[in-house]
């Protein structure tokens, strides 16, 4: 009944948000020994080290009459996927969590499906179906059952707050402006060139705001535990090599609304890993959600690609 092609997408994006779950312990444990920014650039550099050599074998191998596109052609594309995009989403998050409660945090990550939806209609002009509309539902459901909203600790209004909350909402913002502007920008380069050159501009922004804001990386870099840089590695090669790498393949086969909603599988997968390294209760409500939002990516990921094709047929 499923097309085998959709499924290894849908599995690829399990992959992908379970990688980005992990990013909530992995930069608790980094942020003991450096600041927000330094937690953000040093990664990111690593990752861009690590895609460059992968991108120049792939120009290599291109046919002599399919030669790579120049970075420079289209510099500003990646200029704001860089700088619009990734640096709010992954920067404000660490950011605000310092300012904010993490039932804030959680509840403002609810809004980046939305975004997306959004973003989506007015950049790229897709559509929501009604088979979309019923995984928006069941997702939002599965996410409020299983996230962990302290509802009476929330406080949103609260102006102690009120930094933190904004720039998690920036990063929410960035977060769905990248996945959504990226789909423009595969039209024209390759999933892997898509993730390098936006990562250029963002390592060119982020290393001289590092070493303004915290001048003392430098040298307290010598003085890292091999904890800290346990957690530095799995950053680098999970959350912002791999991780984004499938994303951005799978992004290039579906449409950024479909991808976008998979998303809500974050929060219950930050979950399985908080009770499995930190210890934290996981209860039968948070995994019936989150089984529930696992339905609603397969929904939309799986069962509406093999409608589509029912009625072209």
């Amino acid at each position: 009944m499923f097309s085998a092609d959709r499924l290894r997408d849908w599995i690829l994006l399990i992959l992908c948000n379970f990688m980005w779950a992990s990013q909530f312990v992995l930069v608790k444990i980094v942020q003991e020994q450096m600041g927000p920014v330094a937690a953000t650039s040093i990664p990111m550099l690593l990752s861009t080290l690590m895609l460059y050599p992968i991108v120049r074998m792939q120009a290599s191998s291109r046919p002599a009459d399919r030669p790579p596109r120049s970075m420079w052609a289209d510099w500003f594309p990646f200029l704001l996927l860089g700088v619009v995009g990734q640096i709010p989403s992954q920067l404000f998050v660490t950011w605000g969590m310092r300012y904010s409660l993490a039932s804030n945090a959680a509840l403002l990550n609810l809004t980046l499906p939305i975004a997306t939806v959004l973003m989506a209609y007015f950049i790229l002009g897709e559509k929501m179906t009604a088979v979309r509309w019923i995984s928006f539902a069941l997702a939002v459901a599965g996410v409020v059952e299983c996230s962990g909203v302290d509802w009476k600790e929330l406080s949103l209004a609260n102006k102690g707050y009120l930094i933190g909350n904004i720039l998690i909402f920036l990063s929410v913002l960035g977060s769905a402006y990248y996945n959504v502007y990226s789909k423009k920008v595969l039209e024209r380069y390759t999933p892997l060139e898509v993730l390098l050159y936006s990562y250029y501009f963002v390592v060119v922004f982020l290393v001289p705001i590092t070493l303004y804001l915290e001048p003392g990386v430098v040298h307290e870099i010598t003085h890292y535990t091999a904890r800290t840089w346990l957690g530095i590695a799995l950053l680098a090669i999970f959350q912002y090599w791999l991780s984004m790498v499938i994303f951005m393949i799978v992004l290039n086969r579906l449409d950024a609304t479909q991808a976008g909603l998979s998303n809500y599988m974050i929060p219950f997968f930050g979950l399985v890993i908080a009770a499995v390294v930190l210890h934290e209760r996981l209860t039968l409500p948070m995994i019936l959600g989150g089984i529930l939002v696992l339905f609603s990516t397969l929904l939309i990921t799986v069962y509406e690609e093999h409608k589509k094709k029912k009625q072209l047929a």
